[in-house]
């Protein structure tokens, strides 16, 4: 496993977006589109993978929250109309292009969580650590969902966690039931002498997350907060 590393701003290479490239990149956009037809992941307009108009609802607000640990819990988005369309697009129909504009949001997330942790973690390096996707999930899938959008944002994840036990359909579950369905559902890989910061795609109660939270404690290690792309209605009702 590579070494933690912390959570670098690192300027793009200026190269990568020069007008040659994009050029290029628009071409075989286009003569991708008359082999695989594409749509908007948040409205269906045919021709594009994501409209104008869909990316800019995708634009981060965070909100800033606590687990029921008291563990600081930073969200980008609702879970709900477009950001929810296209989050859907990007975990059940395999469209991990999705995951760089979803990327951005999450990053702004853990910037502004960062922001949060006391003495100010960011400073001095932090590893970011996702919630491991259940071995159905990655059969299913082919890949983390979370991993996907941490590298979307430019972050490199530190696998922390390894899958445990598979849990229940949580669909209909209340808080507690929640909490007491994902117990051991997780397990410790790899520690770290970094403050750690853990990850998820979508928060509801905050069950799986403060199970992660719960597990890396156990093992030693310093967990300073929680981020997530996005918390459902019923999250932020709260």
């Amino acid at each position: 496993m590579p070494p933690p590393t912390e959570l670098d701003a690192a300027r793009p290479d200026p190269r990568a977006d020069s007008p040659h490239r994009r050029g290029l990149r628009a071409a075989f956009a286009g003569a991708l589109s008359l082999l695989i037809p594409t749509w908007c992941a948040g409205c269906d307009l045919p021709g594009v993978e994501l409209c104008g108009a869909c990316r800019a609802l995708l634009m981060p607000r965070p909100r800033s929250s606590l687990l029921s640990d008291g563990t600081p819990l930073t969200t980008a988005l609702q879970f709900d109309g477009v950001p929810a369309s296209v989050i859907r697009a990007l975990k059940e129909d395999g469209r991990t292009g999705l995951a760089r504009a979803l990327g951005t949001a999450l990053g702004d997330a853990l910037e502004h969580g960062l922001g949060r942790v006391p003495g100010g973690a960011g400073a001095g390096g932090v590893a970011v650590a996702p919630v491991p996707a259940s071995r159905a999930a990655i059969r299913r899938r082919g890949y983390s969902v979370v991993e996907v959008l941490l590298r979307g944002a430019g972050v490199r994840p530190v696998r922390l966690l390894a899958p445990g036990r598979a849990a229940g359909d949580q669909r209909r579950l209340g808080r507690g039931e929640r909490a007491r369905n994902v117990v051991g559902t997780m397990r410790v890989r790899a520690s770290t002498a970094l403050p750690v910061v853990v990850v998820d795609d979508v928060v509801t109660t905050g069950a799986t997350l403060g199970e992660a939270v719960a597990v890396l404690r156990a093992a030693g290690v310093e967990v300073v907060g929680a981020v997530a792309l996005a918390a459902t209605p019923r999250r932020l009702r709260r």
